[in-house]
């Protein structure tokens, strides 16, 4: 095959083939030099029609990688098309400028189809993924904060809301970056509004005019937020009060970034750019966890056109509590704290301009009493939200804004009743069972309704009412397809329903092999879904080794589905812990395709599975496995 037969579609999706390199006459420097790279933008070096006539191609090997190689006329590299695992064909397809290689396309899982976009050397630090090889980055693996701020700008320039989505944070990120709950619902909100608000604000953005250039990066020195403040668990790597410098026909302007998190190889935003619409004063952008920056100064308004003097006063003081809540993990501190927060946000409620800040003051004081009298910082909050409520019902009761502040009251009472030392459980959940039936009656369109059936529809399945959970999983499905929970209440509703029928299991292992559970017909077959955070599971993965070594040669067989969130959690415990069975992953951890698909929504899960292909068990337990697999392996 020759190689203008595979890339007349300027994308890389299907493998070069490989003569053996011993014996093959080398391919033409044109056809080589027509390949383009998967990802557009790369400023890699393409010589002339001229210069390609005194340029060399030959095969050439280092250990065990061999390729063709293209110089230029003074020997300087151009191309380098490889094949790292000796099956004869190309895996990696590098691009160099200036000798210097600025880019590559890869093939991973060698199914010549390249899966990973990585820039090299003078081009920068990213790596994009792309799990269903379709050429479009799903997600950056690496990207550095100068590139994220670049990202933003050219997702505004080009009115690109999935650019946008790429560099922000997602909420399985959010929860494992291990905040305490405070900020984890306050992040949460930002990211809500920006996924939800980015295309608009793309549209009346006046900034990052058509050819705007990114040329600067603006941002003091990164910091770290330790464990234990506010509740966290873990320590977070931050980058506060970031801006980039755009220039368009000799003109600059500055775009507010705002706060980066660092995020394992990588970095995301967490909230919408600002300093982009006509009437915003440009400067430093705000921060979330270090200076925030004050939206007075002199009297003149930093923010919005019409903000009053009053609101910006109370902004500046909201955001001066806000830090002082980040700066102390003293209980009785963050009380004093949430209290003033939450009067700040009555005092802002009372004096918005107009509906939509209304709207966005009454969220953020019904998130911060909700969660703060959760985790113990805010003893009378509860009292607080259900007034707040109260009137609101009074005044406007079938109100978006009513519900939302409703369920945090519901979610309020409920987390602090089960506190209680002296908690009668049982009694504790009859009642919030019945909240939740009370909430979807009220308010069956709100978003919150969604997520009251789907824990109704939990509450039955674990209480073995399987009939009435498929009836509460169907209605999430039915009421809310396009909310993020439909997927997983299809799926559990899915499991629910799977007995005596084959299940959907197929992707990629950890090993980068193709798995698919349709293939293990003829053996019986347990699906282990687990994650390194659940010690249960760890200690199952003991009882499989066992039934593996008792049953193996008699039919039986294991697939993990591991639901750790990061790739790199799952490898390093199997790198100390090595498991003879294949391990199926998908970054997300529990919302993550592998997860949705069967609506897992505990851990451990372990699904038990015939030599016909059929379930025979959806929930079996360890100690179950045993006996089972005796009797189907006779």
């Amino acid at each position: 095959m020759r190689y203008r037969d595979i890339a007349r579609s300027g994308m890389l999706l299907l493998p070069f083939v490989f003569p053996q390199l011993a014996n093959a006459a080398s391919p033409s420097v044109k056809d080589a030099l027509s390949l383009k790279p998967v990802q557009r933008g790369i400023d890699y070096q393409q010589p002339t029609s001229n210069e390609i006539a005194d340029c060399t191609i030959k095969s050439e090997k280092e250990g065990k990688i061999s390729g063709w190689v293209v110089r230029d006329a003074n020997g300087q590299l151009l191309r380098r098309f490889l094949d790292t695992n000796n099956d004869n064909k190309v895996d990696r397809w590098c691009y160099y400028a200036d000798g210097i290689e600025v880019y590559r396309d890869v093939d991973t899982d060698f199914n010549g189809k390249a899966d990973q976009y990585r820039w090299l050397g003078t081009a920068g630090t990213r790596v994009g993924t792309d799990k269903n090889e379709d050429g479009k980055i799903d997600q950056w693996k690496a990207i550095s904060p100068e590139e994220v701020s670049a990202e933003v700008v050219a997702a505004l320039r080009d009115k690109n809301a999935q650019q946008f989505i790429r560099v922000l944070l997602t909420t399985s990120e959010l929860r494992d970056l291990g905040l305490g709950d405070k900020s984890t619902t306050e992040i949460s909100l930002k990211l809500k509004t920006a996924r939800a608000e980015f295309t608009e604000l793309a549209s009346k953005q006046t900034t990052v005019k058509a050819g705007a250039e990114w040329v600067h990066f603006g941002g003091g020195r990164p910091g770290t937020i330790p464990a234990g403040t506010r509740g966290s668990t873990k320590d977070v790597t931050v980058y506060d009060n970031v801006s980039a410098v755009v220039e368009v026909a000799g003109e600059h302007a500055q775009v507010g970034v705002g706060t980066l998190v660092k995020v394992g190889d990588g970095w995301r935003v967490i909230h919408l750019p600002d300093n982009v619409i006509e009437g915003q004063v440009a400067g430093s952008p705000s921060g979330y966890f270090f200076q925030q920056a004050p939206l007075m100064q002199s009297g003149v308004a930093s923010g919005p056109a019409g903000l009053s003097e009053k609101m910006q006063q109370l902004i500046t003081e909201l955001e001066k509590v806000d830090q002082q809540l980040v700066a102390t993990s003293d209980i009785g501190a963050q009380t004093r704290f949430n209290v003033r927060r939450t009067e700040l946000l009555e005092a802002l409620i009372k004096n918005a301009d107009n509906q939509e800040d209304r709207s966005t003051w009454v969220r953020q004081f019904a998130d911060t009493i909700s969660a703060a009298s959760q985790s113990g910082q805010y003893p009378g909050g509860v009292a607080r939200l259900k007034k707040q409520y109260d009137d609101m019902q009074r005044t406007d009761p079938g109100a978006n804004d009513t519900a939302f502040v409703g369920f945090r009251y519901l979610s309020a009472a409920y987390g602090q009743s089960m506190q209680d030392p002296k908690a009668d459980i049982a009694k504790i959940q009859d009642k919030w069972l019945a909240d939740l039936n009370g909430f979807v009656k009220a308010y069956p369109r709100s978003d919150d309704a969604a997520d009251a059936m789907l824990q109704l529809a939990v509450a039955k399945e674990f209480s073995g009412e399987d009939e009435l959970a498929l009836e509460w999983y169907g209605k999430v499905v039915s009421n809310y397809p396009e909310h993020d929970l439909a997927k997983k209440a299809a799926g559990a509703k899915r499991r629910l329903e799977c007995l005596g029928k084959s299940i959907p299991l197929s992707g990629k292992s950890l090993a980068g092999r193709q798995e698919d559970l349709a293939s293990y017909q003829g053996k019986v077959v347990v699906v282990h879904y687990w994650a390194t955070w659940c010690e249960p599971c760890k200690q199952d993965l003991v009882t499989l080794r066992k039934m593996q070594a008792k049953y193996g040669a008699k039919g039986f067989a294991l697939i993990g589905v591991n639901l750790d969130s990061e790739r790199t959690t799952a490898t390093g415990y199997l790198d100390k812990n090595p498991i003879p069975w294949s391990q199926l992953y998908e970054e997300g951890g529990l919302d993550s395709r592998f997860a949705r698909e069967l609506g897992i929504l505990t851990l451990p899960t372990m699904i038990l599975v015939d030599k016909r292909g059929k379930v025979v068990s959806r929930s079996i337990h360890a100690a179950e496995l045993d006996n089972e697999l005796g009797k189907l392996l006779r």
